[in-house]
């Protein structure tokens, strides 16, 4: 009879292994058991064959997926800032100063072609008198407080590089393709110091 320790391991092997590797030999003619294992020895070769693959293989996983030491250079500022930089590469940039007023025309060209001549987020198309019509129909001081301000994805002065004479100019000539019938107002430009 073979000791309950045995059983256990050839239990669990029966378990583990698929059943074609585990089918039983035949018994001897002298009324011995039926063993799926020769000796103990067999038994633990076969567990550890099966369980010694899957174990190396998952620690392999885990050591290619886990954290890897980082250079020095890597943690640097500049390295840092690169890797975390928005895809638009959005830059402040300082407000044109002194000189005329650019036109209409060129901060449309400037800047608002990007959404205004594909319609992009709801902006109103260039040109389309039906979408302006609407938007007309506010009034010139409610568009210009959009445009300065900044209306839903369209961002404030047009992301900060026109003044507020060339936004009311580019506001003026969409809205004047659109049906309008606008003259550019004549703005006071704020001075350093005043808020």
């Amino acid at each position: 009879m073979p000791c309950p320790d045995t059983w256990n391991l050839e239990k669990a092997a029966r378990s583990i292994l698929p059943i074609t590797l585990l089918a039983p030999r035949p018994a001897k003619q002298t009324g011995e058991k039926m063993r799926f294992f020769k000796s103990n020895t067999q038994l633990v070769v076969v567990v550890t064959a099966a369980l010694v693959p899957p174990v190396v293989i998952i620690s392999a996983m885990i050591g290619a997926s886990g954290s890897r030491p980082r250079a020095a250079d890597e943690m640097s500022s500049e390295v840092i800032e690169a890797r975390i930089r928005p895809v638009a590469g959005f830059e402040l940039q300082e407000m044109k100063k002194g000189g005329p007023a650019r036109t209409g025309e060129e901060v449309f060209k400037g800047v608002c072609t990007g959404c205004h001549t594909a319609g992009v987020s709801g902006a109103p198309k260039f040109g389309d008198k039906a979408a302006w019509a609407p938007r007309i129909a506010q009034g010139l001081d409610t568009l210009l407080q959009s445009a300065t301000k900044g209306k839903n994805a369209m961002p404030p002065q047009a992301g900060g590089e026109y003044s507020d004479q060339e936004v009311a100019n580019a506001v003026v000539y969409m809205a004047n393709e659109g049906g309008a019938n606008f003259e550019a107002p004549k703005l006071e430009e704020k001075k350093e110091g005043d808020e």
